[in-house]
């Protein structure tokens, strides 16, 4: 049996999700230890609709980042559309140590609504 590229690739991106398990707090995000260290992040803000909706849950998001340590690219691969772009937002102001090669990683995000 042949596996085509896609899965392939939704099979590592499983894999990068699982590893970058670890829970971040509201307006905070976390990444797979294994990847590119951050050097400068920038906290994504709590959108006021969301809030007062009571919005919560995880955002995660692929991010290309150039051999600098800036963000190339950004890509939602999950997460409720209130709080996607406050993320994506947050993510191009993001810096990471510089590397040789670009590299791939998914960033998850978790935001608490009011209790």
């Amino acid at each position: 049996m042949r596996v085509s590229r896609w899965t392939k690739f939704a099979a590592t991106a499983t894999v990068a999700v699982l590893l970058a398990g670890a829970t971040a707090f509201s307006q905070t995000g976390s990444t797979d230890e294994t990847k590119r260290k951050v050097k400068s992040r920038t906290a994504p803000a709590y959108p006021e609709l969301a809030r007062r909706m009571n919005v919560s849950g995880k955002v995660k998001i692929e991010v290309v980042i150039a051999p600098d340590g800036r963000v190339k690219t950004t890509r939602v691969v999950g997460g409720h559309p209130l709080l996607v772009q406050t993320c994506q937002d947050a993510l191009k102001e993001w810096k990471f140590v510089s590397s040789s090669e670009e590299t791939t990683q998914v960033v998850e995000f978790e935001f608490h609504g009011n209790n």
